[in-house]
């Protein structure tokens, strides 16, 4: 009967370790997904879909790259925040398509190209100093022909694509990031791994859940 009791005692100890880290889990992972959101709320990603995974079709896919981020860049100077940028791509969305259609061409494609601004799912993501979390952000969207290339992901604004890294801190301020969000995207300690990957984990219970409902 002694040995019944133990074994209980020990299973129900198991189990309130299970549901403390469980509870630690739910914290910790609405505190990541807070983080995530309150970073998305002032960032802008650029994301170009290449036609197709042939070696031409990604090189098109980098002079498309370059042709459209330079003007994005140029254009978002006078950007203070996340709604100015938005405002001002938005505004601008025909001009980029023509400039990427005239990329195009100059290299003998007449594949059309379509440039949106719409919420998008990204991976968690390294960058040449910094890192941003898995989860939904507005992204300057840019398809190329059939769109089933691999693509080309960055951050247009603040304008960290085009940063040294040594100048992204900087950068990410003036764009109205705090110093925390800054020091979790920049820091080089590797703590901030399991915060991105806690975003990743609920991303796709998220992503499960409303699978589940339609």
């Amino acid at each position: 009967m002694k040995t019944a009791n133990t074994a209980l005692h020990k299973l129900k100890l198991i189990e309130v370790a299970l549901l403390i880290g469980l509870a630690a889990f739910l914290v910790s992972g609405g505190l990541a997904l807070r983080t995530q959101a309150q970073l998305a709320d002032r960032v802008v990603r650029l994301h170009v879909l290449a036609n197709s995974d042939g070696e031409e079709d990604q090189a098109l896919k980098l002079l498309v790259r370059d042709r459209v981020l330079a003007r994005a860049t140029e254009l978002l100077t006078q950007a203070k925040d996340r709604e100015e940028a938005e405002a001002l791509l938005r505004r601008e969305l025909p001009e980029l398509e023509r400039l990427a259609v005239r990329e195009l061409a100059a290299n003998g494609c007449d594949d059309p190209v379509t440039a949106e601004l719409t919420d998008t799912e990204f991976p968690t993501r390294e960058y040449d100093g910094f890192t941003l979390p898995a989860g939904q952000y507005l992204a300057l969207r840019v398809v190329i022909g059939q769109g089933e290339g691999r693509n080309w992901w960055c951050v247009v604004f603040p304008p960290l694509c085009t940063s040294a890294s040594a100048d992204v801190p900087a950068a990410a301020l003036a764009a109205g990031l705090t110093e925390d969000q800054v020091s979790l995207i920049t820091e080089e300690n590797r703590g901030y791994i399991l915060k991105f990957k806690t975003v990743e984990w609920w991303e796709q219970l998220r992503e499960r859940f409303e699978s589940l409902g339609n």
